[in-house]
């Protein structure tokens, strides 16, 4: 004589539901956690290459116009208009012995968030300017 075979249960139990559940919200934490990472990253990088063509564009009007006259306009820090104050530069100039090489170091700052950020590069400049030479 047979035996009656036991029935198969279909479908999941409660606790195999919840901990599958679980497992989902956690891979999809992760998920977003890393996404928003990546998106700050990209900003702040992007804030970086701004600062950088910025600080290059000065250092490059400083040149043209020649260390020593844009000495002699006293203006070492402002901020670029086109971003009301967001990013501001300082110029610090020191002599150097040979000729007339100026050793020109530029900061371009910004805040995010409340940190401030800051880019910088030192440089040297030949005493005349493009422009002066051109006339």
């Amino acid at each position: 004589m047979k035996r009656p075979r036991a029935k198969l249960r279909a479908g999941f139990t409660l606790i195999e539901a919840i901990a599958g559940a679980g497992i989902l919200a956690f891979a999809v934490i992760m998920l977003v956690a890393g996404t928003t990472r990546a998106l700050a990253g990209a900003r702040l990088n992007r804030q970086r290459e701004l600062a950088a063509a910025l600080l290059d564009r000065q250092l490059a009007m400083i040149d043209y116009i020649g260390i020593e006259e844009f000495i002699e306009l006293g203006q070492m820090e402002g901020e670029f208009d086109e971003f009301e104050g967001e990013y501001v530069w300082e110029v610090a100039v020191e002599p150097e012995l040979i000729g007339n090489l100026y050793k020109v170091s530029m900061t371009v700052m910004w805040v995010d968030g409340n940190r401030p950020y800051s880019i910088s590069v030192d440089t040297k400049l030949n005493g005349r300017g493009i422009a002066v030479e051109t006339e």
